[in-house]
Parts: structure tokens; sequence; C-alpha cells
């Protein structure tokens, strides 16, 4: 994009977490990348349990809706 970087990055937390410290915990994670990353313009941070993290995790199976069947790798 540029000269400006964009980036995503998946992170995975304690599932014992709740939701709320999962967002802080992110909000952190991308504050420090905005800081220290000085083309950095925006960083989208997802956030995975522990026990599903991995991009495994984030497929989604052969499935059948509106008339075809498909698969979201």
């Amino acid at each position: 994009m540029g000269h400006r970087l964009h980036t995503e990055l998946n992170i995975a937390l304690d599932s014992s977490l709740t939701i709320e410290k999962a967002h802080t915990i992110s909000k952190e994670v991308r504050h420090i990348l905005l800081h220290h990353l000085k083309y950095l313009d925006n960083a989208v941070i997802h956030v995975d349990p522990v026990s599903a993290s991995g991009e495994q995790n984030h497929n989604i199976r052969e499935h059948f809706h509106d008339g075809s069947t498909h698969s979201h790798n």
C-alpha cells in the first residue's frame, strides 16, 4: 500500500481470560506495533484461544448452501 504497511496478526491467549481482558491485550499489542514499526499504518489483531490457535483452525470445511457445495480455505 504505497510506503505504508498494513498487517493482520493472530495472537493466542489463555481461554480463561474474559473477552474484555483479551480485547485490552489485543489493543496493547496493536499500540506497541504502531509505536515500534515506523511505516506501519494499521494493524488488525485477531485473538484465538491457545487451544484453537493457528491457521488450521480458521478454515471452513466443505459445506452446502445457496445451491452449491464449497469451502473457504
